[in-house]
């Protein structure tokens, strides 16, 4: 990850290599799973009870909500070996507790997942009720994570607090070089 990042809880000394077809996904779990984290971090604990709406989730409902379902698709859909549901959200209910808890079931996905073969990737397995290749099951995977980060993202911004980077400035971190890419001409170059 670039050094721009306040705090990168996965660095890429404990990213394992895979085969060169398939670092990409451990590469993107690893990046995936330190923005996640890296905003999880921007939350105190009197925030955690904030709900924008009445009817959306509090940031604590949310934080809980990724962990549980990552670790359901990680277990049911992807076959990893993960800790029982019952020992899976941290003891106490601080963003921090939270954020580490998502460090520690992180760092040993990678290793699984760097072992895999392209033929574990491509076959199929159940999927709630339909069938799926592990690979899309995989990116699903991703973006469900993105979605829900975003949400944060959204609650930082109803809090009036800085914004992370994810994968380039904000309105509240860039850094010389930065290209958001807000003109035509940016968007226009080979």
């Amino acid at each position: 990850m670039p050094s721009n990042y306040e705090y990168i809880a996965l660095p890429d000394a404990v990213i394992p290599q895979a085969s060169p077809l398939l670092q990409h996904m451990v590469d993107t779990y690893a990046s995936e799973s330190n923005k996640v984290i890296s905003l999880w971090r921007c939350f105190d604990a009197q925030d955690m009870s904030f709900r924008p709406h009445p009817r959306s989730p509090t940031v604590q409902e949310i934080m809980k909500h990724q962990l549980l379902s990552e670790r359901r698709f990680f277990a049911e859909y992807l076959s990893l070996p993960e800790p029982p549901p019952s020992a899976l959200l941290p003891e106490h209910h601080s963003p921090q507790d939270y954020w580490m808890r998502m460090q520690e079931l992180a760092a040993p996905r990678l290793d699984f997942l760097a072992r895999q073969s392209e033929a574990w990737w491509l076959e199929e397995v159940s999927f709630f009720d339909v069938v799926r290749q592990r690979i899309w099951i995989f990116w699903r995977r991703v973006l469900h994570t993105c979605h829900h980060r975003t949400q944060l993202g959204l609650y930082l911004r109803l809090l009036n607090k800085p914004v992370p980077s994810m994968y380039g400035p904000t309105a509240d971190v860039s850094w010389t070089g930065a290209d958001p890419t807000q003109t035509t001409g940016a968007a226009g170059r080979k």
